[in-house]
């Protein structure tokens, strides 16, 4: 369950209209379902009625049923396989590729791929939807992410992921000039207060995070940085960069609202992962070379000084 808040921005409309218009993907009869279920209340906690008229100002909070999920289906999708044995596999993901199916992504998702690929053989600790994921990168984030084939790897990799041994180490461009070479941003991140669809740094609800950063190159109003995670919260780069007031390029949630150099999501790869093998105690390390779509963004900055 989870719970929106709207307010009326003029009088004279009934609710089940207003809700229609104000909560994505709701129509009028969705809305006078959960008005009839008493989902929606007014700030006493006082359930409202569908055909009450409206006035401005007012604010009404609305509680959404969780979509009901549903298993996802094997689909023949190409994989940049970086390594694979009987325990892992580390694929390179694509930027633009969802790592599981969601809301409004059903399907088209590196699990789906995954799925086709490894057949049976993925941990069902992830459930239906999530089969064999041990961690997850952003749609617009590319680069390296490792999945379990059976029960005995995830729960090996979930603990490495806990005491810091499995490490993740990205590349990214942010907007601005760093002002020291190096440094530790290490600032709690919990959901927005206001908009579920994002995180923020905050005290309330929230997790310990830190990530260290280093400079890699510098250009005319722009940084290439290398970004070590200590902790792996939601979104926890894209916070921590925005809080310093560094946003990534092409961040169009944490950061500037208009797209830069042809990015319309953040320039972020994963570039290197490195963890201990869950059967063979080996050290694995992996690597990545940065995708094309990052190198042209270097390649624009470069020219510019």
């Amino acid at each position: 369950m989870r719970r929106v808040t709207i307010e009326a921005a003029s009088g004279g409309m009934r609710l089940d209209v207003l809700l229609a218009a104000s909560v994505p993907d709701i129509s009028r009869s969705a809305a006078q379902k959960l008005l009839s279920g008493g989902f929606v209340t007014a700030p006493d906690g006082a359930p409202v009625q569908k055909s009450r008229l409206v006035s401005e100002g007012e604010v009404f909070f609305v509680d959404l049923p969780d979509p009901e999920a549903t298993a996802a289906v094997p689909q023949d999708i190409p994989l940049d396989v970086v390594y694979e044995d009987g325990d892992v596999i580390v694929v390179n993901k694509p930027r633009g590729m969802v790592v599981h199916p969601a809301p409004g992504h059903a399907d088209g998702t590196l699990v789906n791929a995954l799925l086709h690929h490894c057949g049976d053989s993925l941990s069902g600790i992830g459930g239906e939807l999530r089969p064999g994921i041990v961690h997850r990168i952003d749609k617009d984030t590319s680069g390296l992410i490792i999945a379990a084939k059976n029960d005995f790897a995830h729960a090996s990799l979930s603990a490495q992921l806990s005491d810091r041994s499995l490490s993740r180490i990205y590349e990214a461009v942010v907007c601005g000039s760093l002002r020291d070479d190096s440094g530790v941003i290490d600032a709690p991140i919990g959901r927005h207060p206001t908009d579920r669809k994002r995180q923020a740094v905050t005290d309330r609800n929230s997790r310990p995070a830190r990530t260290r950063y280093e400079v890699i190159g510098r250009y005319n109003g722009y940084t290439h940085v290398r970004c070590i995670l200590e902790t792996g919260r939601t979104h926890q780069i894209r916070v921590h960069m925005a809080y310093i007031g560094h946003p990534l390029l092409g961040d169009l949630v944490y950061g500037r609202k208009k797209p830069e150099k042809g990015l319309s999501g953040q320039c972020l790869h994963a570039k290197t992962l490195k963890f201990i093998h869950p059967r063979t105690g080996e050290k694995i390390v992996l690597d990545t070379e940065l995708p094309e779509y990052f190198t042209d963004v270097l390649r624009r900055l470069g020219n510019e000084l």
